[in-house]
């Protein structure tokens, strides 16, 4: 619900529909998106509707996504900008992320800004693709207006953060067409009026965004919400010993084990990850498995309902049999990556080395500073340029083709290479036609910014051990918090602790001890925080993130 001061200060009662209340306690989010909202004073009650309006929208990603919505703080900017915003999304876009790996503290997993200006592009939003676990990535900036359009661009610019697509960046298959010709997809690239539905290519790049490894954020919990503890909503707060959620989501799943927020008899918890039969799982029962190479398994600790928080492998470990590096909890290779865009693989290595030091259209290391031209790859930086691949489909996967496509064959030691790649842009001004940050440029380097570093020139931490060798003693793996996950029977903050895990001991009667429960897997937890800022415009009286 509102804050309950909103409510009162401006007589204004934002009711749910019975009957869409009715829905939402049928189908229980298992994915939290955590919001920050940004407000002028002289949009008080502007506000209200807009946050009326934001329960129909978040049961859209609660019910199709299995994510659920919940903001944590807002902040006003009443008198001036904190950053420049003008009628250029993706320039706004870039300061306004710069300003929050600077300034903001909160800790989230996105970032909004509403900014009151209308943008020089046909889009009402700007965010980065797949973003939302990135401080510097994790954001979007949206124009503000009527309440309803309002709404979609914001499901819009969350969604693209999440990994989706425009249908106009989606291959023209039959499957990925909207399934609602009435009122259309939200993720549609031309205009419906509130749409409500996410198409099944929608939902399938979320899920496959999440299996990459790209929303290892999105599976822990805020730790806390803006609006005033309730009783009902799912997050135990001061005050309480558990909470199942409506009634409905406790009927399903911890209403034997929590009533009214108090715990029930001799039960120890009522859900989680964690829990069963309002008892504990034991100690090593794996919550949440490992999603790719660079993921690492999570386990219960035997003395609490909740999965650990979710972490991904410290950047640098190697990956794909030693082919590829950790990189922001993803498995990247040059392979790999023809593989997605192109749906081949990639090049020898004398295709980077013959047209990446070239510096023009067929291969190059990025566009001048002026923009008229390209840089040439120095020896040592040739395959952290344009990515090329072994053959290419007249369109890339992903993105919108820019320019021509590179598409050469190279005689080289007595056999034809194929040598191929293009220039793959998404909304947000990535180009996909480079070679990702994080990749494999030899023995112990990296790319990054199209430059081929050392590995220890990324200042990357370290974790303990009982050596410096030997990071966590060799028995648990660092992760990107820099902590040691430690394996099943040790322990400690260095691993070096053996502590081997007690064997349970059978029950009486045929049943036995059957593990974690499946019915409580999460499929993710977005926490992301909507900014939204004010403009002040002159003299007009209203102005606006």
């Amino acid at each position: 619900d509102m804050p309950r001061g909103w409510r009162k200060r401006n007589n204004i009662v934002c009711e749910k529909d019975k009957r869409k209340d009715n829905s939402d306690e049928q189908t229980k989010g298992k994915a939290v998106i955590v919001l920050m909202f940004f407000w002028s004073h002289v949009l008080t009650c502007f506000i209200i509707l807009v946050h009326c309006l934001h329960f129909s929208r978040v049961q859209i990603y609660k019910e199709q996504l299995n994510t659920r919505i919940v903001l944590v703080a807002m902040e006003t900017w009443s008198s001036e900008n904190r950053v420049s915003v003008g009628d250029d999304a993706l320039l706004t876009l870039r300061d306004f992320m710069k300003y929050r790996k600077e300034s903001i503290k909160e800790r989230c997993d996105a970032v909004h800004l509403f900014s009151g200006r209308t943008f020089m592009s046909s889009r009402s939003e700007a965010a980065y693709i797949g973003g939302i676990c990135s401080l510097t990535r994790g954001g979007g900036i949206n124009e503000f207006g009527s309440v309803g359009p309002m709404a979609i661009t914001l499901c819009q610019s969350l969604g693209q953060n999440i990994g989706m697509l425009r249908n106009k960046e989606r291959p023209a298959a039959g499957d990925c067409r909207c399934p609602d010709p009435w009122l259309g997809c939200i993720m549609e690239d031309t205009g419906y009026y509130l749409p409500r539905k996410f198409s099944r290519c929608s939902i399938d790049e979320y899920l496959r965004f999440l299996q990459q490894g790209g929303g290892s954020c999105l599976f822990n919990k805020p730790s806390k919400l803006l609006d005033p503890p309730e009783c009902g909503n799912g997050y135990v707060e001061l005050g309480e010993e558990c909470d199942c959620g409506s009634l409905v989501e406790c009927a399903r799943s911890g209403a034997n084990c929590c009533k009214k927020c108090t715990l029930t008899h001799n039960a120890m918890c009522s859900n989680g990850l964690c829990c069963r039969d309002c008892k504990y799982e034991l100690r090593g029962a794996t919550c949440r498995g490992s999603v790719n190479d660079c993921d690492i398994p999570e386990t219960c600790t035997g003395d609490s309902s909740q999965c650990p928080h979710n972490v991904h492998k410290l950047d640098g470990y190697m990956c794909d049999a030693g082919q590829g590096r950790c990189y922001g909890g993803r498995c990247k290779t040059r392979d790999g990556q023809c593989r997605t865009l192109w749906g081949y693989n990639s090049a020898d290595r004398f295709c980077y080395e013959k047209l990446n030091s070239e510096g023009n259209e067929n291969g190059n290391c990025g566009p001048d500073s002026r923009g008229q031209g390209w840089v040439q790859c120095n020896k040592q930086d040739v395959l952290c340029g344009l990515l090329l691949c072994t053959n290419l489909t007249e369109k890339p996967r992903f993105g919108e083709l820019q320019g021509k496509l590179t598409s050469l064959t190279i005689h080289h030691q007595n056999r034809y290479m194929d040598c191929r790649g293009g220039h793959a842009v998404l909304d947000d001004g990535l180009d996909l036609g480079y070679v990702e940050d994080g990749t494999p440029c030899g023995p112990n380097m990296m790319c990054l910014e199209r430059r081929c570093h050392p590995v220890n020139t990324f200042n990357l931490s370290i974790c303990p051990g009982s050596s410096p060798s030997r990071i966590c003693s060799h028995h648990g793996t660092c992760s990107n918090e820099v902590k040691c996950i430690c394996d099943p029977d040790y322990t400690g903050k260095d691993c070096s602790v053996f502590d081997p895990i007690p064997i349970p001991t059978p029950p009486e009667g045929p049943e036995k001890y059957k593990g974690p429960s499946g019915t409580n897997i999460i499929i993710g937890s977005v926490a992301g925080a909507i900014l939204l800022a004010a403009i002040v415009l002159g003299g007009t009286g209203w102005g606006f993130k």
